[in-house]
């Protein structure tokens, strides 16, 4: 007792400063923790967002690549579809050309005969014929050159109109009007005459041949 009260007052004050000094530092060290503590949690926050964001972008990216996959196909089957229908329309239209001109043609064929060469007027006929009409004509052949030649016969036709009446896929009706010009030798000079003839066309292959013919008013 009696050396504390002769002890200095400054160690004394030393002393009893020490024990703060050891509380102020569990304080800090105390702070520190928790900051740190916080920092982690902001830490764990911030990664736990990062894969939430990356797979959005993610399923955003995907999202528009299956639409424009889609829409790449849409676009697709729709140049597709429109193609397909301009050649069927094409198509369509070379066949309706076609059988057109073979009913014209057809009854050019059949009003264009002239007695000096009419072997090859003969065989054009024929040749542009098919099915029944084809059997027919060449079973008339022979006698209808010897009549045409022993009456020196000349006639010229000239197409006046010719129209489809009627088409399918395999063929078509042909309306054809025809004035005709005759002239026999020894003969006085005839009026042409009009005709109206329904020419029938069939596909043969890629050609189209006249079927049958008919005489209408």
């Amino acid at each position: 007792m009696a050396d504390d009260a002769a002890a200095p007052e400054g160690e004394l004050s030393e002393e009893s400063s020490e024990p703060e000094q050891t509380e102020v530092a569990g304080d800090a060290e105390s702070d520190a923790a928790d900051d740190s503590a916080e920092g982690d949690d902001s830490a764990e926050e911030d990664s736990g967002d990062a894969p939430v964001s990356t797979k959005r972008r993610m399923s955003h990216v995907r999202l528009a690549t299956i639409l424009g996959l889609v829409a790449v196909v849409a676009l697709a089957g729709l140049c597709g579809w429109l193609g397909f229908r301009a050649y069927e329309s094409r198509k369509a239209a070379d066949e309706r050309d076609l059988f057109l001109q073979v009913g014209r043609q057809g009854a050019l064929n059949l009003t264009t005969i002239d007695y000096e060469h009419v072997d090859q007027d003969v065989q054009r006929v024929l040749d542009s014929s098919t099915g029944s009409f084809y059997d027919d004509f060449d079973a008339r052949a022979q006698p209808f050159k010897e009549v045409v030649k022993q009456a020196k016969s000349k006639s010229v036709g000239t197409i006046a109109e010719a129209g489809i009446q009627s088409i399918s896929d395999d063929g078509a009706d042909v309306l054809v009007a025809v004035t005709v010009k005759t002239a026999n030798a020894g003969a006085a000079e005839q009026e042409p005459r009009a005709w109206r003839m329904l020419i029938s066309v069939q596909k043969v292959g890629d050609e189209a041949k006249v079927a049958n013919v008919r005489f209408v008013s």
